[in-house]
């Protein structure tokens, strides 16, 4: 052509696409611009530029991002065929070059003109390069099997230079950024020869492709043989209907055991057992023992593990949305996930939960294995009296299995899991075996990189797991067991703790669990505090987890008659739903009295208040104990009347009142077993009241132990029981002054309305305790006082046969350490 004319109509950017002419071509539209410039093309005479885009990635080109040369398509249809997408079939016209931009919004409006595309002589050269080009095509096509028929003819069809080099360039598979090269060239010939070094590098490019899946395909021509066999064999044990072959099943094994790149020494034994199972007949049992025994161990996390991230901010955030309270136990937790950052080598000790059921134990090793990312396996050891459930059978048992640890690990799937050992503490020995022995090696973090299963009978490496184990009472564990863990001690919860756990977790916890709305039942904070007092007596919550859920469901049954109902659930609708209170709540005497003591108790459910009655009668001397007492408690009574009989003078009593009067100590309630030395000081207190007729503050409470010397000496258990003096609205408690570091446990509630009053001698205790201290010029002696009377000054006396008043007093029960 030897005129150009130039036209504006909209521009349409393709990307990745390049149109050539006389192509037809259909394509989806989905840009807004595009789709503006599309219904601005419609508008006119249907003339549209399609030109290509520079970056793939630009979702809104600017004129430097198109190629210079594109093409002026007719619109031939326009389908829409979604909300904003379009589909665009079209008929490339000519080349144009875009001259000027002349708008960019809403669509790209711009000036084209024309190509001119000079004229060329028809030569013997021109007639050389076609044919050239149709050999060429002829053996892309040949390796190129998607190229379809009509469009080799169509090649044949062509004579022309410019037009062969565009039809070809549109129908093969190139980048469109050498597709763009061949529509830049304006040329004729030079397209054709630009198109033919294109083909020349493809077919190239083609035939190593086509070398290396020959060389490929004579590898697995190789094998095609042993393969054909073994599908005969297949085929054969299938009609026999025995499926299972021993050899293929040998060889994918075989396949398995390479990919895990186990050390030598095992992958040496794994692949023996390949063989021998190989060599098995069909159906065998002894093959059957040999693929369990394969399965088991490549089902052994040998070389995969989770990726540990030890964070103790998110370590602290979780363990204190799992669990209220256990401010100590979290500490001590945080301080060995610290260690296990600075040093990731060092597994350093096993941590022991120790605690009474129901503390959150396991719980806490669950929350631990959340904080740092590690999968979490519990394995409970309650009873287990055999030492192969720990270090396995061997396999020439029949039903032999591995130990509970490799059973645990392929639960886990990794190597480096939290494994919870559950109940350490009820572990047992028989003839069998001792399986605390056996955990020795198991928690030594020195031995356990070599772990040695009977049943794997090969070394598995445990040093990466970290061990967590419960118990209940460590005292049960054996020593040498205990001696490799590192004991944290999870105490009773208090009376507040047992409230903020019932309603930040078990109440939303059972009403979720018994599908009841948050909107439909509400428990009370009164409600809850009776639930807590008067429906259980407990070191945990478990007890107090089953009245709630009791509580949700007797509501339950209400809400589906009524699915509107509301029901706030008070402290008087308690006895409704789950009947009268089990237990009393402690509370102190209305007055002070005499012979009536306020003792301490530890218990395994806390911490009690312990009265302690003293009575003094007429008699021969007699000393009786009642109250249900354990021999240590006994001896402590024995202990602290020997105490007082040797400073009687000292306290203004008659030196031969253990003549004449019999002394009954008694403990209520006498049903519950009580022992320990710690009411020592307690009892010599009732006995000194009884015997100089002086009240005893009921505001004060007690606890330690007494010597036949007067020195008060320590106790365990002053968490527990300071908590007991608390509740029971005690002001003053006595401690022995060796306690003291002790207080560092105690709730920080507990020192703010509780006066601690330390003690070394049986003087101090008498002085804080008593109303008045009492002295030698006291009287004495009842008899000398009422030669005709006996104890009349004491209160709740009880008429003897004479009609003479006795003494007699009230107190509760608990266990005394």
């Amino acid at each position: 052509m030897s005129n150009t004319s130039q036209i504006t109509i909209p521009v349409l950017a393709l990307r990745g696409l390049v149109i050539f002419p006389d192509m037809m071509i259909q394509f989806d539209i989905g840009r807004k611009k595009s789709v503006l410039a599309l219904a601005g093309a419609m508008e006119k005479e249907q003339l549209i530029f399609l030109v290509a885009q520079s970056d793939l990635e630009d979702g809104e080109p600017t004129k430097e991002q198109l190629y210079q040369m594109g093409v002026v398509a007719k619109i031939k249809q326009v389908v829409r065929h979604s909300e904003e997408g379009v589909r665009l079939f079209a008929e490339g016209l000519y080349r144009a070059r875009l001259d000027t931009v002349l708008q960019e919004e809403p669509f790209l409006l711009a000036e084209v003109s024309e190509a001119e595309i000079p004229a060329y002589k028809s030569t013997n050269t021109t007639t050389a390069l076609v044919r050239h080009t149709r050999t060429l095509f002829e053996d892309y096509a040949k390796n190129y099997a998607k190229i379809a028929p009509d469009i080799l003819f169509g090649v044949m069809q062509q004579k022309d230079c410019g037009k062969l080099a565009d039809y070809i360039a549109a129908n093969i598979m190139l980048d469109f950024d050498r597709k763009q090269m061949v529509l830049d060239e304006v040329h004729p010939v030079k397209r054709l020869r630009k198109l033919i070094s294109i083909l020349e590098e493809e077919i190239k490019i083609i035939s190593i492709e086509n070398e290396i899946q020959e060389k490929t395909r004579e590898q697995v021509d190789e094998n095609q043989r042993e393969y054909y066999l073994r599908e005969q064999m297949k085929t054969i044990a299938y009609e026999l209907g025995d499926d299972d072959n021993p050899q293929e099943e040998a060889d994918e094994l075989r396949d398995r055991i390479a990919k895990l790149k186990l050390p030598e020494e095992q992958n040496e034994k794994l692949l023996k057992e390949c063989d021998r199972l190989a060599k098995m007949p069909i159906g065998s049992h002894e093959a059957s023992v040999i693929l369990t025994y394969l399965e088991t161990c490549l089902d052994l996390p040998w070389n995969e593990r989770t990726k540990e991230n030890i964070d103790l901010s998110r370590a602290e955030k979780v363990l204190n949305a799992d669990h209220y309270g256990l401010k100590k136990v979290k500490e001590r937790i945080l301080e060995a996930l610290a260690v296990k950052k600075l040093a990731p080598e060092n597994n350093g000790q096993i941590i022991c939960l120790v605690g009474p059921p129901g503390v959150g134990k396991t719980s806490i090793a669950r929350s631990i294995a959340k904080a740092i990312g590690r999968k979490y396996v519990r394995v409970s050891l309650g009873g287990v009296r055999d030492e192969s459930d720990i270090m396995g059978h061997r396999r020439t048992y029949i039903g032999s299995m591995p130990g509970r640890i490799i059973a645990a690990l392929r639960q886990a799937k990794v190597k480096n899991p939290l494994i919870l050992l559950d109940e350490v503490d009820k572990l047992g020995s028989s003839y069998r075996g001792d399986p605390s022995s056996a955990l020795l090696e198991v928690l030594d973090s020195e031995q356990n990189s070599a772990f040695y299963d009977h049943y794997i009978d090969m070394p598995f490496d445990l040093s990466e797991v970290l061990f967590l184990t419960t118990a209940n009472d460590y005292s049960s564990i054996p020593a040498p067991l205990l001696d490799r863990m590192d004991v944290i001690t999870l105490g009773s919860y208090t009376h507040e703790e047992k409230y903020q756990i019932a309603s930040r977790h078990l109440i939303p916890k059972q009403l979720k669990k018994n599908g009841i709305s948050p909107k439909n039942l509400k428990i009370t904070p009164n409600a809850l505090h009776t639930l807590i007092d008067g429906y259980t007596r407990e070191a945990g919550v478990r007890t107090l987890e089953r009245q709630i859920a009791s509580v949700c469901r007797k509501c339950a049954k209400r809400i589906v008659e009524d699915p509107e109902i509301k029901i706030s659930v008070t402290s008087r609708m308690l006895e409704d739903l789950l009947g009268p209170q089990r237990f009393k709540k402690e509370k102190l005497q209305q007055k002070d009295e005499i012979g009536l003591v306020n003792g301490l108790a530890w218990t395994s459910v806390g911490g009690e208040l312990l009265p302690i009655e003293a009575a003094v009668l007429q008699g021969t001397g007699k000393i009786e104990l009642t109250g249900s007492l354990g021999d240590v408690m006994k001896e402590s009574a024995q202990t602290a009347i020997s105490c007082i009989r040797a400073r009687a003078e000292k306290l203004g009593i008659s030196p031969d009142f253990y003549k004449k009067y019999d002394i009954h100590i008694h403990a209520p309630e006498g049903a519950v077993p009580k022992d320990g030395p710690s009411a020592g000081t307690a009892m010599a207190t009732a006995i000194t009241s009884a015997l100089c007729e002086i009240p005893i503050r009921r505001d004060v409470a007690m606890t330690g132990e007494i010597t036949l010397l007067g020195r008060v000496l320590p106790i365990g258990g002053l968490k527990e029981k300071t908590m007991a003096a608390y509740r029971s609205g005690i002001k003053t408690v006595l401690i022995p002054k060796e306690n003291m570091p002790d207080l560092y446990e105690v709730e920080d509630v507990v020192k703010e309305h509780v006066e601690f009053v330390p003690v070394e001698r049986i003087e101090q205790v008498l002085n804080a305790a008593l109303v008045k201290m009492p002295s030698p010029s006291l009287p004495v002696s009842k008899e000398e006082k009422h030669p005709d009377q006996a104890s009349a000054a004491v209160p709740n006396a009880l008429p003897l046969a004479d009609g003479k008043p006795d003494s007699t007093g009230a107190a509760q029960s608990g266990i005394c350490q």
